[in-house]
Order: C-alpha cells, then sequence, then structure tokens
C-alpha cells in the first residue's frame, strides 16, 4: 500500500513506499511542530512575562543591561521572514507563500499595538505600522487568488490529505 504526500510544484505528490520514508515523515512533522511550538512558547513568554524572559535569553534587560541586543535579535528575524518570502518565491510556491504573507502581516500590527502602548503616537502607529499591515493583507490575498481560487481549494489543502498513516488513501 502506498501514501501520497505533498510535494512542491506537484500538488498530487510522489507515491512512497511504506516503511522507513513514513516513519522518516512522522518524524520530520513532529520536529516541525515542536520547532514552531518553542518559537511560539518564546514570543509568548516575552510578551506574557517581560521581566522574566530576558534573563532567559542570555542579554540583561535595559535599565540594567544593553537595550541594543534586542534590537540585533529583531534585525535577525525580519531578516529570516524576509528570506522566507523570497525562498517561497524562488521554489514557486505561491499559494504557500500567500498564506505566510498573511500571518507576517500580524507583525505590523503588534508592532503598532507596541507603539501606542510604550509611549507611541496614534500617527506613527497608524501611519507606518498598520498601513504597512494593509499593504501586507492585500498583497496575501492577491496572493491566495491569484489563479481565479478561493484560499482553501487546493486538494492537498483539505484535512483528508494531512493524514500520513493507515487510514490515508
Amino acid at each position: 500500500m502506498t501514501t501520497r504526500t505533498p510535494f512542491p510544484r506537484d500538488p498530487a505528490g510522489p507515491v512512497l513506499p511504506r516503511g522507513s520514508s513514513l516513519k522518516r515523515r512522522h518524524l520530520t512533522t513532529a520536529l516541525a511542530v515542536l520547532t514552531g511550538a518553542t518559537v511560539l512558547f518564546f514570543g509568548l513568554n516575552f510578551l506574557l512575562n517581560p521581566d522574566g524572559a530576558p534573563s532567559g535569553f542570555g542579554i540583561t534587560p535595559w535599565p540594567e543591561g544593553n537595550a541594543d541586543g534586542y534590537f540585533a535579535v529583531k534585525g535577525v528575524r525580519d531578516i529570516v521572514v524576509g528570506a522566507t518570502v523570497f525562498l517561497l518565491l524562488m521554489i514557486g510556491q505561491r499559494r504557500t507563500l500567500g498564506w505566510v504573507v498573511l500571518l507576517d502581516a500580524i507583525i505590523p500590527l503588534g508592532d503598532a499595538l507596541v507603539v501606542v502602548t510604550h509611549g507611541g503616537t496614534y500617527t506613527a502607529a497608524l501611519s507606518v505600522h498598520v498601513s504597512a499591515a494593509a499593504f501586507v493583507v492585500l498583497t496575501g490575498v492577491m496572493l491566495l487568488t491569484e489563479n481565479g481560487r478561493r484560499p482553501l481549494e487546493r486538494a492537498h489543502l483539505t484535512p483528508s490529505a494531512w493524514h500520513c498513516g493507515p487510514c490515508a488513501a
């Protein structure tokens, strides 16, 4: 019996034999979930525990420490977000890019919230960050609908295609 798995540029995906390939797929799926959950935990920890989270990061927080380290961290993360966009464009995953860009719209919205809750002006929050979020949302929606499809119309995005065990067809 064989299992179909999604593959870039081939919506139907290659047919994989049962056995080590399927076990590896389960392992890599678990590792990907762990990676995503860990990053989400770190982000939530910094938002919900701003006094305790920095000590686990390794940079002493301002006012005792040097806040420049946090700007370097932000810069690296912004570079990775941009690189993700270019990678998905390069490998031809335009629909996936659309979803990633939509998720990326949360970043400038979060930035706007930080600006207004930490002494910044509403003018700066709206003119810089909310306008950027609107542009990013528009881009994401356009990517998802560029072929006249609705966002969830692809077969490999349906819940029945997510199974990779014995119940998969």
